[in-house]
């Protein structure tokens, strides 16, 4: 019983986010009359005047967030639209989704990038096996102490594992917020750049359904230090996202990602040698 109870205690420690409505978790960061609120949809514009965008009340660590999203319909050609975490500072680190629009009938695709401590250059790129324009789809970041995980629909698109016993560097000790935006960026979303925006199309509306955030808040101001203690297990609190299980994929996963890498994969920067002629360090030891 005295488990059970703690259990409880300890959620309502964190502060635990969890909420479907946009006001309760977010509001707008820029162009608030870009924003169109339908009943239970929100709805971002994007027009030749200017994009929108909106960030959460609160900074988290550890967890999962997740966003249902419908994106841009038929040519969003030169479009992006973003859902990403991130912290603050030159030293930031940054989990992204980026959906890259594309000419009516030509495949969606996903650009996902991690940045720790200001540095990324860490993109993959892979065409998603759906029309994401039909209907609405889960989109999830989930990040604890041993890996971040990107997911669409529950399926695992991307890992970033803790090498820190490598040396190399992992994003756990800054709180992030979580953002959303829709913007043009037709000099280099669409087939490198070779296919603009075509303005006669516009508004192109991102819809956005329902948001869940069930990860540890971070009050501010709160040291880096003071974060991490917070947010991490110890004998007298647990959080569900460091159970063993959860600190690698499970055997399912794992070959739902192969699968996601084997067919939908279109780019992955560990195998770029025009940029990067010495393999980036954790690419030689990620196993996905």
């Amino acid at each position: 019983m005295a488990k059970i109870s703690s259990f409880f205690v300890t959620f309502l420690l964190v502060g635990l986010a969890a909420s479907a409505k946009f006001d309760e978790l977010f509001q707008p960061s820029w162009a608030n009359d870009h924003f169109i609120h339908e009943g239970e949809l929100l709805k971002l514009k994007l027009d030749n005047y200017s994009g929108a965008g909106f960030g959460s009340k609160s900074k988290y660590m550890f967890g999962k967030v997740t966003i249902q999203l419908k994106l841009v319909e038929g040519d969003s050609a030169g479009t992006v639209t973003a859902v990403y975490m991130s912290s603050e500072g030159p030293n930031h680190n940054e989990f992204d989704f980026e959906f890259l629009g594309n000419t009516s009938g030509e495949p969606y695709s996903v650009q996902t990038n991690v940045y720790v401590n200001g540095l990324g250059n860490r993109e993959q790129r892979l065409n998603l096996w759906f029309d994401p324009t039909n209907d609405f789809h889960n989109y999830s970041i989930f990040w604890n102490q041993r890996q971040v995980v990107f997911l669409v629909d529950e399926t695992p698109i991307r890992v970033h594992t803790n090498l820190e016993h490598k040396g190399i560097p992992f994003p756990k000790d800054q709180a992030m917020g979580v953002y959303s935006s829709i913007w043009n960026a037709d000099d280099w979303a669409t087939q490198g750049g070779r296919v603009k925006t075509d303005w006669s199309h516009a508004p192109f509306i991102a819809t956005f359904k329902d948001f869940e955030i069930n990860a540890c808040e971070c009050p501010v101001p709160m040291t880096e230090m003071d974060n991490a203690k917070k947010c991490k297990s110890s004998d007298d609190k647990k959080y569900w996202w460091d159970e063993p299980t959860l600190s690698e994929l499970n055997l399912h996963q794992s070959h739902q990602l192969i699968w996601v890498r084997a067919n939908h994969m279109v780019y992955d920067y560990c195998f770029d040698n025009a940029r990067f002629p010495v393999t980036p360090a954790e690419c030689a030891h990620h196993h996905h």
